[in-house]
């Protein structure tokens, strides 16, 4: 499965929210160049903390991936380095579904296939792909020195630079689709915007920034003129960024009533974090560069004003990804965090990456116990699949923010969310065999596995098993400790579900045009109430509903856990702003918790009219616990705003609890063996190993 997220397309395409998020896996007769090749199965027991003397990477699938084409000659605005010296060019396979006996079949998007040209709707490569795979050799050659990864990498940076348009009006953008036999498609059907795929900014150029920053800092020592043509392409890019995105910096707008700003690539946090990682490198590597100091510290800017909410409100310390929305989240590129900290580091400035930390210390967290890494909170978490560019997004950024605070709270996270990909997910299944080198393309809702494998989900498989080789203590951890023992954190209640209720109950169209709903919908006018059973957890909980809001529309609402309130709830829709819909779903925080009767809450409406879409329910005390052959990880985080008492450890185990702030500032240490009580300070969370 291929997620292309083409945010550029957001207008458009975010008319379907699951199309958005997971793409489509084509199954379409091969074309003539779509050779099927053998690769072992994946069905292998998780590593043994000895067996992890041996690397994690395994470059063999996306190797398989890899292909050749020749472009036609004279192509306007297209060439690449050296290419009348070497006319062919490398790139990988859109996608690769899986056939019997473990083989798969390289396979292009937008099919079918015409029979006549062997051309797909969209093409065999796509600009996104060839991007991030270049990202994946550059960083295993500058990790191992392997001579191959350093030659694919040259290669791969070869064909985004032909990608990339050179010369005209749109120089500097990127043309999406490669057919097999070289041919540009800068128009595929189904329609991505923009159409044609180079005439304005997308998520393509902000990858190509990315491939092209740390391009140049891998080859500005291994092969300075390569690195100087590598220079120049990424002079390009900027540029474009310049004059279509950050020509706006400085520009707000608002947003259901969040100041969001102007500058942002595709009006997105996330495309404009793959851009950042891609100045940062650069600027590292060539510190005197005014351009790109100048254009990662903008970017930056606007991806930290994303950062929204704390513990006890949504969306709990998250840095959003979308200025249209301020109600959705997705795990796949989510790298904001991890451009944030890269920022911090390139520009010496400190204060960039306090959002950063914040997204890890307060919403990492809460995702983590609450399931992982899910495509889509819609606020609710309506798309429950789970991805490896969502896996991988989470885990770059813990990683990352790591470095940049010098804490290692995060990087015990990284581990813990980096244990995903072999089997601490809801389905207990491996998500990537390191014998063979596939990552699979996706865990449904249900636990099934997609076991298909495509370029994506091979490549950010990859790039965290990367990460992980460079942090040996960790990679044995993250493969095997990946049994979860325990889980408890946010979960939802569907209005509909109300077990009493004089309201009306109705069944709106489920994507709103910046968000979903859950379900059905409970209307209660003034007089009308509703209850709910929320569970029998015998915890403190909080409880949000998520409520649709119109400007101009209100109401007032009380809230009641058997007899004891748990808040009053006066709602007023915001200004709709630059929000694709006059409305908005968002969560709205009661201020007290669950008490009384903790498996009850009843809402009476007192005026207006309260429309309810679900019920999000989270205990003040969240944790996830892992076990296996290489010991425990437990993670426990508070929402409370004071301090707390948690129980942690395991039965006749020794463990060492590691106590930190919101912060992630390390507070305290205590071990023990079997359970025993550590205090979480406002916010904070606690690492237990063993």
């Amino acid at each position: 499965m291929h997620t292309h997220t083409r945010r550029g397309a957001r207008l458009v395409a975010l008319t379907t929210a699951l199309t958005l998020s997971l793409g489509t896996v084509i199954a379409a007769p091969l074309a003539a160049s779509a050779a099927p090749a053998s690769v072992a199965p994946a069905s292998v027991a998780p590593a043994s903390a000895s067996a992890l003397a041996a690397p994690l990477t395994n470059l063999a699938h996306l190797d398989f991936l890899l292909d050749e084409a020749t472009p036609p000659t004279g192509v306007a605005g297209h060439t690449t380095y050296r290419l009348d010296q070497e006319p062919t060019l490398v790139l990988p396979w859109t996608y690769a579904d899986a056939r019997d006996g473990g083989t798969f079949a390289r396979v292009g998007g937008g099919g079918p296939v015409d029979p006549a040209t062997g051309h797909w709707g969209q093409g065999a490569y796509n600009a996104d792909d060839v991007a991030r795979a270049a990202v994946v050799y550059l960083r295993h050659w500058r990790l191992t020195g392997s001579w191959s990864s350093r030659t694919s990498a040259y290669e791969l940076l070869r064909s985004l630079t032909y990608l990339q348009t050179s010369a005209g009006p749109n120089v500097g953008n990127v043309v999406l689709w490669m057919q097999p036999d070289g041919t540009l498609n800068p128009s595929a059907k189904p329609v991505e915007l923009p159409d044609p795929s180079d005439s304005g900014p997308s998520y393509w150029l902000a990858r190509t920034i990315w491939a092209l920053g740390e391009g140049y800092a891998a080859f500005k020592g291994a092969d300075p003129a390569f690195a100087g043509f590598l220079e120049q392409r990424l002079a390009l890019s900027v540029g474009a960024l310049n004059r279509q995105v950050l020509v706006h910096y400085g520009q707000w707008e608002q947003s259901d009533g969040m100041r969001v700003p102007a500058w942002l690539i595709t009006n997105g946090a996330d495309a404009s974090a793959e851009a950042a990682l891609g100045l940062a490198a650069r600027l590292k590597a060539q510190p005197s560069d005014q351009a790109a100091a100048t254009a990662l510290r903008r970017l930056a800017e606007g991806i930290a004003a994303m950062s929204a909410g704390d513990a006890q409100h949504w969306p709990y310390g998250a840095i959003l990804p979308w200025t249209q929305s301020r109600s959705m989240w997705h795990a796949w590129g989510s790298q904001m965090p991890a451009a944030l900290a890269a920022a911090s580091g390139a520009l010496g400035d400190p204060s960039l990456a306090n959002a950063a930390v914040k997204d890890s210390a307060l919403f990492t967290t809460t995702l983590l116990t609450a399931g992982g890494p899910d495509n889509g909170w819609f606020p609710t978490p309506t798309d429950r699949v789970q991805i490896a560019y969502g896996a991988d997004s989470r885990v770059e950024s813990l990683f990352a923010v790591a470095d940049a605070s010098g804490s290692r709270a995060f990087a015990d996270l990284a581990a813990m969310q980096a244990a995903w990909f072999f089997g601490a997910n809801r389905s207990g299944a491996q998500m990537y065999d390191p014998a063979t080198g596939v990552g699979y393309d996706g865990l449904q809702a249900d636990g099934s596995v997609n076991h298909n494998s495509g370029a994506e989900s091979t490549i950010h498989t990859l790039l965290t098993m990367i990460a992980l080789d460079s942090r040996p203590e960790l990679a044995a951890r993250a493969a095997t400790v990946t049994s979860i023992d325990a889980i408890q954190g946010l979960r939802s209640v569907q209005a509909e579900t109300a077990v009493a209720t004089d309201g009306t109950i109705s069944t709106p169209e489920s994507w709103t045009g910046e968000s979903s709903w859950a379900g059905g919908a409970l209307t209660l006018t003034r007089g009308q109430s509703a209850t709910f059973d929320i569970g029998t957890d015998d915890v403190q909980r909080w409880v949000e509903p998520v409520v649709w809001s119109k400007p101009g529309d209100g109401s007032v609402s009380t809230w009641r856990s058997g007899k004891l309130p748990t808040g009053v709830l006066v709602e007023t829709g915001p200004a709709q702003g630059i929000s694709a819909t006059a409305g908005v779903l968002l969560p709205r925080s009661l201020q007290l918790p669950v008490l009384g009767d903790r498996s009850r809450l009843s809402v009476a409406v007192r005026s207006g009219t309260l429309t309810l879409d679900a019920l999000l329910v989270r205990p003040v005390i969240s944790r996830l616990e892992l076990s296996g052959d290489g010991g425990v990880s437990q993670l426990e985080h508070s929402s409370a705003r004071l301090p707390q008492a948690a129980r942690v450890g395991v039965a006749g185990v020794a463990t060492i609890a590691y106590v930190y702030d919101a912060k992630g500032v390390l507070v305290r240490t205590k071990g023990g063996r079997g359970e025993y009580s550590v205090i979480l300070p406002p916010s904070g969370f606690v690492v237990v190993l063993g």
